[in-house]
């Protein structure tokens, strides 16, 4: 009924920069919170950032100050800009949202997931 597809993952050196892209689509009637979450291997996935329909952002303390989320609601899009990357950031990075559909009942759909790569 959704679908979120990712782009943007990739190989960065330490100290780079790169911005995931996530797009929403199908049957949907609006868009409540969007997040983007990691996962390094043989780690639990967890949160990377989170921004709710009317833009209040939340962030743990592992990125703050070096990540920005940010949404275009008119393109049901997300977006993560990753400054200052290190090592310890390489992981697979899902996008989440929690979708109001045109039935009005509500769904909480993920990405396929974008890798991204730091080396040091």
């Amino acid at each position: 009924q959704v679908q979120l597809v990712e782009s943007g993952g990739g190989l960065v050196q330490a100290g780079g920069s790169l911005r995931l892209s996530c797009a929403a689509s199908g049957n949907i009637f609006s868009i409540n919170d969007m997040g983007w979450y990691r996962q390094a291997p043989g780690k639990q996935r967890e949160l990377v950032a989170i921004i709710s329909d009317g833009g209040t952002t939340n962030y743990p303390d592992s990125v703050k100050g070096r990540f920005t989320i940010s949404r275009d609601n008119a393109k049901n899009a997300v977006y993560l800009q990753m400054n200052s990357l290190k090592p310890e950031d390489t992981a697979v990075y899902f996008c989440r949202a929690n979708v109001r559909l045109l039935s009005r009942s509500y769904v909480e759909v993920w990405g396929q997931g974008t890798l991204v790569t730091v080396s040091s």
